[in-house]
C-alpha cells in the first residue's frame, strides 16, 4: 500500500528528507507507479517542510493536468514552459563555461532544418562538428536534437501535460532555444567578458518546476492543489483547513473554473458582493471569505507559484453598529446563571459553566479536559491546558493555572477523581474534528436561553470570557497575570520573559471573589 503523507519523510539511513505520497487510483494508469518520492535534498526540517509544501502543491496540481487529458500547446507556450532550461544550464556551467562541449552554438540553428538522411556525416557539412554531433541515429536525429526531445518528454511528464508528438516537438525546440541563448551567453563569460548573468525566470523551487513567463499560458494552478501545499507547511487545524476548502469551492463554483492563474480582482469584487446580497454579514465575508482566499493566495505568491495576490485588495467594511457588541454576563446574570448550574445534576451544566466563570478559560479548552488535567501542585489544586487534549488556539493557550478557590470548596478536584481517567465530560462526542466545544454549546446555549438571558448580545460560549476580562479590571488583578490565567497573547516581548508561577498566579486570581457580585 503506498505510503500517504501530508509531512516531509526522513530516510532512515540517509537522515535526508522527501516527499512521498500516494498516487490516487484514477491516475495510477497515467502516472505508472503506485506512489511519487522525491528527494528534497535537505537535512534541515524547517527547509524541508517549506520546499515539502511547494513540491505537493505542483505534485497536485501536476495531478489536476493529468485529470484534465491531452491538450493542445501554442509555441508561446511551449517557450513559457522551456525557460527555465535558460537558468539551469547557465548555473550548470557557468563556473567553467570552456569545459562546456556538447552543446554547439555554432550548428544550433540547423536542429530540425530539412536535410538529406545522413546530413550530419557529410564531410562538408558535418565533419568540423565534434564526435558527438557527427553521431546519428537510425531517425537521422543529432544527438542535440535527440537529448532536446528527452527533455521535453521529462518536463510534460513532470507538469503532469499530455501532448500529441508534434507539441512535443514544440518543447523540444523551445528548450533548445533557451539552451542556445544560456550557451552564447556562456561563451562570452568563457572569453572575460564581464556578463550580468541575470536569471531569465523565477528561482526554481524543489522539484525545479516551470514558472513560465505569462500566467496565462501556464497550466492550471487548482485552488486544491494550494490548499494542499498551504497545509502541508502550516499544519493548520482541521476545522480551518475543511472551512477554507469549502471557501475556495464555492469561490470555483462562482467564477466557473478553480484556476488560480486565471483568478481576478474584479471577480473577487464580484464574489463578494454576491455574499452581500446572499444576507452573509460583513464581519463572515472578511474573517471567512476574503481571508481564506487572501491567505492561499499569499501562500503561492510567498513560494513563486503566483506572481501576484488579487485578493489583497479586496475589502469590505465591517462597522459594528449600536447595540450589535457582545458583551459579558452581568453581576445579576452570573449569578443567576451559576445557581442554576449548582442544582444541576447534568455534569456539563453543573460544571462548565462554574470552570468558564471562575477561571475565564475558553469553552472548548474546558470541555476538552481530561481527568488528569485537574491535578494538585504542592498544596495548590490546579488546571492544565494542553494541546495533547484536544486543539488550543495559539502557543499561549498552553497553560497551567491556579483553580479558584470557588472551584475547590465547589467540589471540582473531588468530581474529577471520581471519573477516574480519560476525558472529564465524556458525554460530550467529538465532532468531525475532535471538537467537543461545539457539542456543549448545543447544550448550554438553549439552558442559558431557558434561563431567561435572552439579549442576542450574550454569547452563552463566550460572555463568561468577556466577564472574566471585566473582573479581573475590577479587582485589579496585574494585566500580565491575568493575560496569562486567560491564555491571551503577551503584551510586549519583555512580556515573554521569565515565568509566571502557580503561587503568584493564585494570589492574582484569588483577588476574584467567589460570589460574583460587586
Amino acid at each position: 500500500m503506498p505510503l500517504m503523507t501530508a509531512r516531509p519523510w526522513k530516510h532512515p539511513k540517509t537522515g535526508m528528507f522527501w516527499l512521498r505520497r500516494g498516487v490516487p487510483a484514477d491516475l495510477r494508469a497515467l502516472v505508472g507507479k503506485s506512489e511519487e518520492k522525491l528527494s528534497l535534498r535537505t537535512k534541515d526540517p524547517n527547509e524541508a517542510k517549506r520546499l515539502h509544501a511547494i513540491a505537493l502543491a505542483e505534485l497536485e496540481n501536476r495531478w489536476s493536468s493529468l485529470r484534465a487529458g491531452p491538450r493542445r500547446l501554442s509555441e508561446r507556450e511551449a517557450h513559457a514552459l522551456a525557460a527555465p532550461a535558460y537558468d539551469w544550464w547557465l548555473g550548470l556551467h557557468r563556473d567553467n563555461p570552456s569545459e562546456q562541449t556538447f552543446w554547439r552554438v555554432d550548428v544550433a540553428d540547423k536542429l530540425w532544418a530539412p536535410r538529406p538522411r545522413g546530413f550530419w556525416s557529410r564531410p562538408d557539412l558535418g565533419g568540423r562538428l565534434s564526435r558527438e554531433i557527427e553521431e546519428h541515429n537510425a531517425s537521422g536525429r543529432s544527438p542535440m536534437e535527440d537529448w532536446c526531445l528527452r527533455q521535453a518528454a521529462g518536463l510534460l511528464k513532470r507538469q503532469g501535460l499530455q501532448v500529441e508528438e508534434d507539441d512535443r516537438l514544440k518543447v523540444a525546440k523551445a528548450i533548445a532555444a533557451a539552451v542556445q541563448r544560456a550557451s552564447l551567453m556562456l561563451r562570452r563569460y568563457a572569453r572575460g567578458e564581464i556578463v550580468e548573468l541575470a536569471p531569465e525566470t523565477p528561482a526554481h523551487t524543489a522539484s525545479h518546476a516551470v514558472q513560465p513567463s505569462s500566467e496565462k499560458d501556464e497550466p492550471p494552478l487548482t485552488f486544491t492543489s494550494l490548499i494542499t501545499g498551504w497545509a502541508a507547511e502550516t499544519d493548520p487545524r482541521e476545522r480551518t483547513k475543511y472551512e477554507w476548502t469549502n471557501v475556495l469551492r464555492k469561490l470555483g463554483a462562482f467564477i466557473g473554473h478553480d484556476d488560480a492563474r486565471r483568478l481576478t480582482e474584479h471577480d473577487l469584487i464580484a464574489w463578494k458582493a454576491s455574499l452581500v446580497a446572499a444576507g452573509l454579514s460583513g464581519k463572515t465575508i472578511r474573517d471567512t471569505n476574503l481571508a481564506a482566499v487572501r491567505r492561499i493566495l499569499g501562500w503561492a505568491v510567498d513560494n513563486r507559484l503566483l506572481a501576484t495576490n488579487p485578493a489583497e485588495r479586496v475589502r469590505i467594511d465591517v462597522r459594528k453598529k449600536p447595540g450589535e457588541s457582545k458583551r459579558g454576563f452581568s453581576d445579576e446574570e452570573a449569578v443567576t446563571l451559576l445557581e442554576a448550574a449548582a442544582s444541576e445534576a447534568d455534569p456539563i451544566r453543573r460544571w462548565v459553566p462554574w470552570i468558564c466563570a471562575f477561571s475565564g478559560a475558553r469553552l472548548a479548552e474546558v470541555c476538552q479536559l481530561r481527568v488528569e488535567d485537574i491535578a494538585q501542585i504542592g498544596d495548590v489544586w490546579t488546571m492544565r491546558i494542553a494541546a495533547e487534549a484536544g486543539s488550543v488556539k495559539n502557543v499561549n493557550s498552553e497553560r497551567t493555572i491556579p483553580l479558584h478557590p470557588a472551584l475547590v470548596s465547589a467540589g471540582l478536584p473531588a468530581f474529577a477523581r471520581a471519573r477516574g481517567e480519560g476525558p472529564l465530560f465524556p458525554s460530550l462526542r467529538p465532532d468531525k474534528f475532535g471538537k467537543r466545544g461545539g457539542t456543549a454549546t448545543k447544550v448550554l446555549g438553549p439552558w442559558v436561553r431557558q434561563l431567561g438571558l435572552t439579549d442576542k448580545r450574550l454569547n452563552p460560549s463566550h460572555a463568561w470570557r468577556h466577564r472574566f476580562k471585566t473582573l479581573g479590571r475590577r479587582h485589579q488583578l496585574a494585566p500580565d497575570h491575568l493575560d496569562a490565567i486567560m491564555g491571551h497573547g503577551r503584551r510586549s516581548v519583555a512580556d515573554s520573559y521569565g515565568e509566571y508561577e502557580i503561587e503568584v498566579m493564585r494570589r492574582e486570581i484569588e483577588k476574584i471573589p467567589s460570589v460574583q457580585t460587586k
